[in-house]
């Protein structure tokens, strides 16, 4: 086994960890920010994946490693969409979460109001 694979193999370890993290609040909480997140830590997982194959010399017909390859743009575009919606994911989830909490506190004044 060579260092690149060893290298994919530690990052295996957050990016499993994230996407279960991910998985338990889609489960807990189903709601759009919670599938955006699930879905970029999957496409997190699959680029790791392809540098775990690119290590071990997994499907060499793939190219991985090359520039114009299959493999290299399939690891390009995981990675795009793995960041973008992970992200949108939890702008999304902080926005509402926010709005939430502006809200409570709002009631909370005009209750306080009302038994002044």
């Amino acid at each position: 086994m060579n260092d690149a694979a060893v290298k994919a193999f530690v990052a295996l370890i957050p990016v499993c960890a994230l996407f279960t993290g991910a998985t338990i609040i889609f489960v807990r909480r189903r709601s759009m920010s919670s599938f955006l997140q699930l879905v970029g830590a999957a496409g997190l997982v699959a680029v790791v994946l392809t540098h775990v194959f690119e290590g071990l010399r997994v499907f060499p017909r793939m190219g991985w490693g090359s520039q114009h390859s299959v493999g290299h743009y399939l690891d390009l575009l995981s990675a795009i969409l793995a960041v973008t919606l992970f992200s949108l994911g939890y702008l999304i989830h902080a926005v509402n979460a926010r709005a939430r909490e502006r809200q409570a506190h709002e009631v909370r004044a005009r209750d306080d109001l009302i038994f002044l």
